[in-house]
C-alpha cells in the first residue's frame, strides 16, 4: 500500500455492505482479490514488502500479511459470485462489525507506513497500550518484548491472528 490515496465516490450501496472474510484455499489471496476487483467488489488484501537476495540479485515481493485470509464487503446475493471463483474455501460471517473495521483499519494504517509490519504468529498476551508519538500515534495495541525491540501487536480477534510493529518504548504508555 503506498501513502498516496485518492478519495474515489462509492455509491451508497457499497458503503453499508458488511465485512466477510474469505478464507481461500492455499496460496489463492491475490487470485481472489484479483477477481474482486474486476467483479466489481470492494476487496482489501493486506500485504507487506518482502525483500529477497538470490545470487547477487534483490527481489522485492508483496506477501499477503494474513496467508489464507481475504476481506470483503459484500452484499448477501454477491456471496454466491465470490463462490464461484473457485479460490474461496469458506465465507466466514464478521459478526462485530464496527470492531472489525476498527482493527483491519489499524492495521492497514500502520502497513501504509515506513515501519516494519509482518505477521505475528499468535496473539500473545501482554500489556495493552496506546502509541503515544510517530506514525501511529492513538492506535492501541499489546505488547511483546524481543531482541531489545518492542513489538506492538495490532490484533484482528475475528481471525486470531496480529501484525507486529517494531516501535521504540519510549512511543508507548500504558492504558
Amino acid at each position: 500500500m503506498s501513502g498516496n490515496s485518492e478519495i474515489v465516490p462509492v455509491p451508497n450501496d457499497l458503503v453499508v455492505a458488511p465485512w466477510w472474510v474469505a478464507h481461500t484455499r492455499p496460496r489463492c489471496e491475490k487470485k481472489l482479490a484479483d477477481y474482486c476487483g474486476r467483479q466489481g467488489l470492494v476487496v482489501t488484501l493486506p500485504t507487506f514488502r518482502s525483500v529477497k537476495k538470490y545470487r547477487g540479485k534483490t527481489a522485492v515481493f508483496l506477501k499477503p500479511l494474513f496467508p489464507g485470509y481475504v476481506f470483503l464487503r459484500l452484499h448477501p446475493p454477491e456471496r454466491q459470485g465470490v463462490y464461484q471463483s473457485d479460490y474461496v474455501a469458506n465465507l466466514l460471517t464478521v459478526p462485530d462489525q464496527p470492531e472489525f473495521e476498527q482493527q483491519l483499519g489499524d492495521i492497514l494504517r500502520a502497513l501504509d507506513t515506513e515501519l516494519d509490519v509482518r505477521l505475528a504468529p499468535t496473539i500473545g498476551t501482554g500489556m495493552r497500550v496506546r502509541i503515544r508519538s510517530g506514525p501511529l500515534q492513538g492506535v492501541e495495541g499489546w505488547v511483546e518484548s524481543r531482541r531489545g525491540m518492542t513489538e506492538v501487536l495490532l490484533r484482528l480477534d475475528f481471525i486470531s491472528q496480529a501484525a507486529a510493529v517494531k516501535l521504540d518504548a519510549g512511543q508507548l504508555e500504558l492504558i
